[in-house]
């Protein structure tokens, strides 16, 4: 039995060993695959022109980087007029009345509001536009107008509005009128007044 156990555990150890040789080989295949990624991903995606993620590594000796944001349209300049409503005994206005900016542009513009009533009152803003085709190319990243605020009495706030005309714009829209009418939520909202 002994001669034949011997043999046993020395199968068994060669068995081992082969084991041990073949996860080796694996796990050496398996950091090589991973370390060869990268430059294979490279390969592909410059390959098929989805090469998205690393436009700063496409830079070509002698010429200069694009700078600023390539999606503007400096050849045109659209006019964007603003307009402030108010349905109640508040103060509400634009600190600037227009603007004049390129489809594209990054531009922000600040409205001014004002409880001037001795009680604390909810107000909301709702935005209309002009020309009404202007409206799905006017994109607003940030406003007032998304929220709900309430204000104390006396207290004045400035608000925001963050947006961008999209390039896509008809080219005969030179003029977009942005109107915001401020009401009252929850309260009581003033009768419109009569003309």
């Amino acid at each position: 039995m002994s001669a034949s156990r011997h043999d046993t555990d020395a199968a068994l150890r060669g068995d081992n060993r082969r084991m041990v040789g073949k996860l080796v080989v694996i796990a050496a295949l398996m950091f090589g695959f991973g370390y060869a990624l990268v430059p294979m991903y490279r390969a592909i995606c410059t390959a098929l022109g989805i090469n998205v993620l690393s436009v700063a590594e496409r830079k070509v000796p002698g010429n200069a980087p694009a700078s600023g944001n390539s999606q503007v349209d400096t050849s045109r300049i659209v006019t964007v007029e603003f307009d402030a409503n108010v349905r109640g005994p508040w103060e509400f206005k634009p600190a600037q009345r227009s603007v004049d900016v390129h489809p594209g542009e990054l531009t922000t513009v600040m409205y001014e509001f004002r409880n001037v009533q001795n009680r604390t009152m909810a107000a909301q803003a709702i935005p209309s536009y002009a020309p009404r085709q202007a409206m799905a190319h006017f994109n607003k990243l940030e406003c007032f107008c998304f929220n709900e605020y309430t204000l104390a009495p006396g207290e004045s706030k400035r608000w925001p509005v963050v947006f961008v005309i999209d390039p896509k714009l008809p080219k005969d829209v030179r003029t977009i009128t942005l109107s915001y009418t401020f009401f009252e939520v929850g309260g009581k909202t003033p009768p419109e007044p009569s003309t």
